[in-house]
């Protein structure tokens, strides 16, 4: 890989600001057996003064990272999946009213939020690049195809099934570098009135929590309002609308439409006065971020060091793609974390990328609650912590790293 200091967007210098050091893929359990190479990258972050976009400064091939074994399901959270079916039937209520509507979706997954549009039988198509996930969309009623979204897609979809009511995408579009590309094909797919829904990790909410963990290798950008703005002006849309949604430690959901289509909403021009007031990506704000966050990971190693010369068992709750940035970044591997408990069966019996900590299943943390617990997925603490009663009433205390180090 071969880094680069041109904007992605814009083709402006980029100005690094962050470095995380080697990273391993963050979805990569590796079997303890294997011997083979183990891949790393550089993950550093920079931002680009003239569009203001935030991005990797490396690319990791996207062959590398979205495959046939992808083990995320985004459906295996029950938060997530009662936000994914509002999210349908707003769309529906909204965009989706017309006599023969349409909507395709990017990174699909499985099939979690089309599955609700496919109930209501409304034509629909999911882009999915990974097989398995794909599968389980299909089975329950989705229409995918397993392609990558680019504009050449576009073209095709568009010629087969017609212009597009909506294009959705959660938690996918910061994870494409070629955004050329894509905002290209869906200005080519979106009917005149049609518009791009999507919803991704916000920035504002990173920097004001010192969320660093939101970096990773999948997600290439992090977007603020008027990142996003400048960016989607350069391909012939405007931002139309934004919401502030609690879901993923703090997202944006954007509404991008034709220029001249839709009149901006009073919340666009609110959030982007608000961020130029917070000066999101100057270099003060961005020098300040990256104390912030190297103080907070002095702090976890610091405390889980203490912990382990008191003879404390201390395990890991959640073997998340973002937990990958913290393990290799904080130093944190097996002689401060026993495992790391995961409802996902493919990540069993694994080893967390690069820090190699095993990951059992949730049997294992019932079975003998540990003293202390890291909360990993602290994005989703409040479902966790209700579902995690016992351990609180065996003594189990957590540890959480956002937006600072504490036990709880």
């Amino acid at each position: 890989m071969v880094p680069t200091t041109t904007c992605r967007v814009c083709r402006g210098t980029v100005t690094e600001f962050m470095d995380f050091g080697r990273q391993p893929l963050s979805d990569a359990f590796r079997e303890p057996d294997d011997t083979g190479e183990e891949f790393f990258y550089r993950l550093a972050v920079g931002a680009c003064p003239d569009c203001q976009m935030v991005q990797l400064m490396e690319e990791v091939p996207r062959e590398r990272m979205f495959h046939e074994g992808y083990p995320y399901y985004s459906s295996g959270s029950t938060v997530m999946r009662a936000h994914f079916e509002a999210t349908a039937e707003k769309l529906l209520a909204e965009h989706l009213t017309g006599p023969d509507p349409f909507v395709v979706e990017l990174g699909c997954n499985d099939g979690v939020m089309l599955e609700t549009v496919a109930r209501a039988g409304v034509r629909h198509l999911g882009m999915e690049p990974s097989g398995a996930v794909s599968e389980v969309a299909r089975s329950k009623g989705v229409r995918v195809r397993n392609a990558f979204f680019e504009k050449e897609t576009a073209l095709r979809v568009r010629e087969e099934d017609g212009p597009a009511d909506v294009v959705y995408a959660a938690n996918t579009f910061c994870h494409i570098p070629y955004v050329d590309s894509v905002l290209e094909g869906i200005g080519e797919l979106l009917a005149p009135d049609g518009v791009f829904v999507f919803e991704d990790p916000y920035f504002g909410d990173v920097s004001a929590k010192a969320s660093f963990d939101q970096f990773y290798d999948e997600h290439f950008f992090l977007f603020t309002a008027t990142s996003v703005r400048n960016m989607a002006r350069r391909f012939g849309l405007d931002l139309v609308d934004v919401e502030r949604l609690p879901t993923h430690g703090g997202e944006l959901r954007y509404t991008l439409a034709k220029e001249g289509a839709r009149t901006p909403s009073r919340a666009v021009s609110a959030i982007l006065a608000e961020e130029e007031e917070r000066d999101l990506t100057s270099p003060e704000a961005l020098r300040s971020f990256g104390d912030r966050v190297r103080g907070n990971c002095e702090s976890l190693t610091k405390e889980l060091r203490s912990l382990r010369d008191q003879g404390r068992r201390v395990v890991g709750y959640g073997a998340t793609a973002k937990s990958a940035t913290v393990l290799n970044f904080c130093g944190i591997d097996a002689e401060l974390l026993e495992f790391v408990c995961d409802t996902t069966p493919a990540k069993q019996g694994r080893l967390t990328p690069g820090s190699g900590v095993r990951v059992l299943g949730h049997e294992a943390f019932t079975a003998s609650y540990p003293d202390y617990a890291l909360l990993l997925a602290w994005n989703h603490a409040e479902e966790i912590m209700a579902k995690e009663v016992g351990f609180r009433e065996a003594g189990g205390r957590w540890i959480q790293y956002v937006p600072d180090v504490r036990i709880e």
